[in-house]
């Protein structure tokens, strides 16, 4: 018997939470490491960074963009913030040499992060190029960047101060899921809550209709990319403090797994459909499958194919639940 509409529209919205919980039992019974209290910590220590970048990366596609930078932005941010709080900063033809303090080079490593973003929104809304195109100039720039700063090595020995957004811990719960709680409830009343949220959903929903209202759309997407940029940012020092290392290539790669958690989550792809929870939801999915995988000793290889199908499978429910969406 085919379900009644409200069934369906319910079933829609709640696919994110229903598949955590079905892959959270499924994963109980096969592994007895699993549903472990050092487990679940683990996981949302490892979640965190792509919660970051993740979080930035759904406000990029509900506004009908993406952000292909994500990944050289964390390893640029990251390096900026090491080079800074471990040798300081040399004024280029002076012999001006300034030291910077543990919260000066964090600071500076996020403001980076959201400059690199701010490059990203001008070229889309002022040179108007598409936002694949000037994110993945971005990702080569970045990268390229992070390798001049480092010189191609490693910088290392960061301190304890530094160490403590990555290691550290706060009533018994590790810092990075301290930062990824207060980024996802901050950008849920932002997004649910706030008129910039409301106007983000509708510059999404159509671009077109949001600019003969009045609003500016052009100010909401820098303002959009800018976010995703600090917020990539944040993530790189979370990688920084965790390794004690800034690694020139680190991040490679890390945009794909932001855009997977985002799709799983349910935002569209079209933009102005979505929400920051469904993303804490994708998120989560692909921490635990990560983390199932790994306990059940599944070759790497074969959890990069697993991964990609869930991927599809996402993308796939999303493109036949859109007309119905519409109409609910």
């Amino acid at each position: 018997m085919p379900l009644s509409p409200q069934l369906t529209s319910q079933f829609v919205r709640l696919r994110s939470l229903i598949a955590l919980v079905l892959m959270t039992v499924a994963l109980s019974l096969l592994s007895p490491n699993f549903l472990t209290a050092d487990n679940g910590i683990n996981i949302l220590r490892q979640v965190s960074i792509n919660m970051c970048l993740s979080i930035g990366m759904t406000l990029v596609i509900l506004s009908g963009g993406i952000d292909l930078s994500v990944g050289a932005i964390l390893g640029f941010s990251g390096a900026i913030a090491a080079g800074l709080v471990k040798n300081g900063l040399s004024v280029p033809g002076t012999d001006v040499h300034l030291q910077f303090t543990t919260s000066g080079a964090i600071l500076a490593g996020v403001f980076v992060g959201a400059l690199l973003g701010l490059h990203n929104g001008v070229a889309i809304t002022r040179f108007r190029l598409p936002p694949f195109i000037a994110t993945l100039g971005m990702l080569s720039i970045a990268r390229g960047l992070a390798f001049l700063w480092t010189g191609g090595f490693p910088i290392t020995g960061l301190g304890a101060d530094f160490g403590f957004i990555g290691t550290g811990a706060w009533l018994g719960v590790p810092m990075p899921v301290w930062i990824m709680v207060a980024f996802g409830a901050l950008f849920m009343v932002v997004t649910k809550r706030m008129r910039f949220g409301r106007h983000l959903y509708a510059v999404g929903g159509n671009e077109r209709a949001a600019r003969l209202t009045g609003l500016s759309v052009s100010r909401i997407k820098i303002a959009v990319y800018t976010l995703a940029g600090a917020l990539a940012g944040v993530a790189g020092l979370i990688v920084t403090a965790r390794l004690d290392s800034a690694q020139p290539n680190a991040g490679l790669s890390y945009e794909l797994d932001a855009i997977a958690a985002v799709v799983i989550g349910g935002t569209s792809l079209s933009g102005g459909r979505g929400t920051i929870f469904g993303t804490v939801l994708g998120c989560l999915i692909i921490g635990v499958l990560n983390n199932g995988l790994f306990l059940l000793n599944v070759p790497p290889m074969l959890q990069y194919v697993i991964k990609g199908y869930v991927i599809l499978v996402a993308v796939a429910i999303d493109q036949a639940s859109a007309p119905r969406n519409r109409d609910s």
